[in-house]
């Protein structure tokens, strides 16, 4: 077998990939830069490369479009400290097998490693963006979405979306349409929740002159109007049941009759679907059909509520800020240090789109450029502190709520749901607190460092 080669300016990376290799019985060679790597191509092949993509010289993202114009089965894995939506799309649409964030876990990059070694890597197709709404994020789970939506560039899969009311749910189906090679072609949306259930089917999938009273001529549904491109069901949790069975059948057959229709209609639609509600749960309680949710969800992304993502409430506001400055033709405010704090201690119920709101408003109704916390509107100052409701204790009558509820509907393993849920929450707040140190957050909560590191995986298995 070729070497595993390694391309990081940063001597200390290096190191760890030689030892963590050499442990693993693989071979290795590193390089400080690109041109390094370019001149050894003359005395052998890689049999995977690991590329940074800011270093001296050449970027790795060059670096990687030269390789693959040679050597195009040659797997490269791109590392990076500064992962965005841009970057993680250009990486794959040039080729890179997988796209990895930093910091990372060395052996969960060893795994990638041997995928490389095990698969025959081809050639990707490589697709110009077109511009798309920005999302913004530096969140490990954004970072995590834009690698997916990296990913699909190049896939027709169903894609089911979940995340709460506000959390950018629509952002993220436009990105992936946006980005597939289904761009040039209609990206269609319709929330399935705002259209009454005796329309929804008409609206879908169209109607015949004549179908019923009103239906004075043809209508094309959105199926249709989506026809080679993209249809995206916001809110497909509330989808009446009978036409969940119709919406199954298109999915499957690719066809589907208008209201009044005899005649198959065929369409090559890609669905993206969305919602802020627990599917699984509809399915259990017999609100949703189970063959459906498994059909959609081939490829599912969980977009995070904004609480969940506080690092990035800095860059998000001044995007806002600037965008509406831009719309209203004034001059850009700037949040002080201060509402920035404040800002990171809300809920945010209404996550991102009411941070954008509030951006708004600001822009409009504040009077210097320097925001201050007088500035706010009163009733963002009577907001929900994050975690409020466990300082005051309240937490305990909600958890008997929940408790009853589940017993009335006659669910099972209610012990050991609970007890799951009340660990994940221990364990994700302890590493929070700790920084994601393991071991101190071992310590915190009087477990073993392997208990955690057992849990983790189960809720990461579990989740996939």
């Amino acid at each position: 077998m070729n070497s595993i080669w390694i391309l990081d300016d940063d001597k200390s990376i290096r190191w760890v990939f030689e030892k963590a290799l050499a442990k693993a019985g693989l071979p290795c060679k590193t390089f400080a830069n690109t041109n390094e790597a370019i001149n050894q191509f003359n005395h052998d092949k890689p049999s995977v490369i690991l590329s940074d993509i800011r270093m001296p010289g050449e970027s790795g993202l060059v670096f990687l479009t030269k390789v693959k114009e040679k050597f195009p089965n040659i797997p490269i894995i791109i590392m990076t400290a500064y992962s965005d939506l841009d970057t993680a799309v250009a990486s794959f649409k040039k080729g890179a097998f997988e796209y990895i964030a930093k910091p990372f876990d060395v052996n969960k990059v060893l795994e990638v490693i041997h995928k490389a070694l095990q698969l025959n890597h081809n050639e990707v197709e490589n697709i110009e963006m077109d511009k798309y709404p920005d999302i913004i994020g530096q969140a490990q789970s954004m970072q995590e979405i834009f690698r997916i939506i990296g990913k699909l560039s190049q896939s027709n899969a169903t894609v089911l979306i979940n995340g709460e009311s506000g959390s950018g749910k629509e952002l993220v189906a436009n990105a992936i349409h946006k980005n597939s090679n289904r761009k040039d072609k209609a990206f269609i949306a319709i929330n399935t929740a705002a259209i009454p259930k005796d329309l929804l089917e008409a609206e879908l999938f169209g109607y015949e002159k004549g179908a019923f009273t009103g239906a004075n001529e043809l209508r094309k549904g959105r199926f249709e109007q989506a026809h080679e491109g993209t249809l995206f069901l916001d809110e497909i949790g509330d989808m009446p049941i009978e036409l969940q069975t119709r919406l199954l059948r298109v999915l499957n057959d690719g066809k589907f009759y208008r209201v009044g229709g005899q005649e198959p209609i065929n369409v090559d639609v890609r669905v993206v679907a969305a919602t802020h509600q627990n599917l699984q749960a509809f399915v259990n309680e017999g609100k949703f059909r189970e063959d459906l949710f498994h059909r959609l969800n081939v490829i599912r992304i969980k977009v995070p509520p904004l609480r969940e993502r506080l690092e990035d409430i800095q860059i998000l506001c001044q995007f806002f800020l600037n965008q509406s400055a831009k719309r209203l033709q004034t001059e850009i405010k700037i949040l002080s240090h201060d509402v920035i704090e404040f800002f990171k201690s809300l809920y945010w119920q209404g996550n991102v789109r009411q941070l954008e709101n509030v951006c708004h408003w600001l822009t409009v109704m504040a009077a210097g450029k320097i925001i201050q916390i007088s500035d706010l509107p009163t009733e963002l100052k009577n907001e929900p502190i994050n975690g409020e409701d466990l300082a005051n204790g309240n937490w305990l009558d909600q958890l008997s709520k929940e408790v009853a509820k589940s017993l009335i509907a006659g669910d099972k393993n209610i012990y050991d749901l609970f007890i799951r849920q009340v660990e994940k929450i221990l364990i994700h707040e302890a590493l929070k607190t700790t920084k994601n140190r393991r071991i101190d957050a071992a310590k915190v909560l009087g477990v073993g460092r392997n208990t955690i590191t057992r849990k983790i995986k189960g809720y990461q298995a579990s989740e996939k």
